[in-house]
């Protein structure tokens, strides 16, 4: 079997469900060896994001208001939040193993590693969501993962705006997450939020650190400084740095960010 067009036929499935069932099958048989590597192939430029039929998407942020995280709302509100970023990430991860071509299978075995991770915290956050009385699809979402991954059809450009910003940021952004559930007192579900949030935490970070990997290579292929990152960051997202927003300085440093951009990320940062 080919790989890149069987990549290709999975990134292009509508249905949630479908999509994380005919990948976990098509993992089994990468794992065992099954598949060969056409690198003649080519990668499509897709034009929407494949749960454009499932949910009804923007392309902007979308700005919902909230309801308190005490209530079944709430979390089910702030949970389809998650499950649409962990679902886009599938489909990112895919899209890397299956855009880029000639590279060391090391790089395919990380990013089909790292899609598998992201359907079981998906499938996860479906399970909460179904005890909150919600679904995936319930609420509209954005495509800015989507818009990013399509206007970074480069692997420089593409592992330092994916895994190394918006990755990232979710190192930041999580455990902030984590301790807003904290406060709500003798709250089960909370605490089983809590504990998949904690899960995610745990392995996003590896995520990050192979697309560090991946960006310092394509870096080293093209005689290019490690700086490098805030120019294409700054060409994308134009005044993201610096920022006062709390940084996870521990859990970014284990992902290969150097102290020297933590502090030109954030000012303040001490390390």
């Amino acid at each position: 079997m080919q790989l890149f067009e069987h990549l290709e036929y999975i990134l292009q499935i509508k249905k949630p469900e479908t999509k994380c069932k005919e990948f976990t099958l098509f993992y089994e048989k990468y794992l065992h060896g099954e598949f060969s590597f056409n690198h003649e192939h080519t990668s499509l430029k897709f034009k929407e994001p494949s749960y454009i039929e499932h949910c009804e998407a923007f392309s902007n942020t979308v700005n919902s208001k909230r309801k308190k995280l005490g209530s079944d709302k709430g979390k089910a509100m702030f949970l389809h939040a998650i499950a649409h970023i962990e679902y886009s990430a599938i489909d990112l991860a895919i899209d890397a193993a299956y855009r880029f071509k000639n590279m060391p299978k090391a790089f395919y075995d990380d990013w089909l590693e790292v899609a598998m991770d992201e359907v079981r915290h998906f499938e996860l956050l479906e399970i909460l969501l179904e005890r909150v009385g919600s679904f995936y699809g319930e609420y509209p979402v954005h495509y800015g993962l989507f818009n990013a991954s399509m206007q970074t059809l480069g692997l420089l450009e593409r592992m330092a705006v994916i895994p190394r910003y918006f990755e990232a940021g979710g190192l930041d952004a999580t455990p902030i997450m984590i301790e807003k559930l904290q406060g709500l007192v003798n709250d089960d579900k909370a605490e089983e939020i809590i504990k998949v949030l904690a899960l995610i935490l745990e392995e996003e970070g590896p995520h990050v650190l192979k697309g560090d990997k991946w960006f310092k290579y394509a870096c080293d292929e093209l005689s290019l400084e490690y700086e490098v990152y805030f120019e294409i960051i700054e060409k994308f997202y134009p005044g993201a740095f610096p920022r006062n927003k709390e940084l996870n300085i521990q859990a970014r440093k284990d992902a290969g960010f150097s102290c020297s951009e933590l502090q030109r990320i954030n000012t303040d940062v001490e390390c």
